[in-house]
């Protein structure tokens, strides 16, 4: 069946980077739009960036757009985010999804 799990997140400054990756299986991978979203404490999910099947396309959420970046490697079947200049609001549960399915969760934690 599909899977998607999320791994990389954890504690970090204001000002820092973190990467997280989506481990897919079950699934051709290659042939699937991936997304990234977050749920932060208390709020409703937040979509944040997508990626097309073949990397070439990407959409970002306005507060996330240059300091994010999302990108896959479809020869490993991994979806990653790499996340610039963090902010205390970007502390959130971050997951990917096919669409369909999402993963567990990366909590992603903000502070000074």
């Amino acid at each position: 069946q599909v899977q998607l799990v999320e791994s990389g997140g954890g504690l970090v400054r204001p000002g820092g980077s973190l990467r997280l990756s989506c481990a897919a299986s079950g699934f051709t991978f290659s042939q699937y739009t991936m997304r990234w979203y977050r749920r932060p404490p208390g709020k409703t999910r937040e979509s944040l960036a997508s990626i097309s099947s073949n990397g070439e396309g990407t959409w970002y959420r306005d507060s996330v757009q240059g300091r994010f970046i999302i990108s896959r490697d479809n020869a490993k079947s991994i979806l990653y985010l790499q996340m610039n200049d963090l902010k205390p609001e970007d502390t959130a549960v971050y997951y990917c999804t096919d669409g369909e399915t999402s993963g567990q969760g990366t909590q992603v934690t903000v502070s000074s």
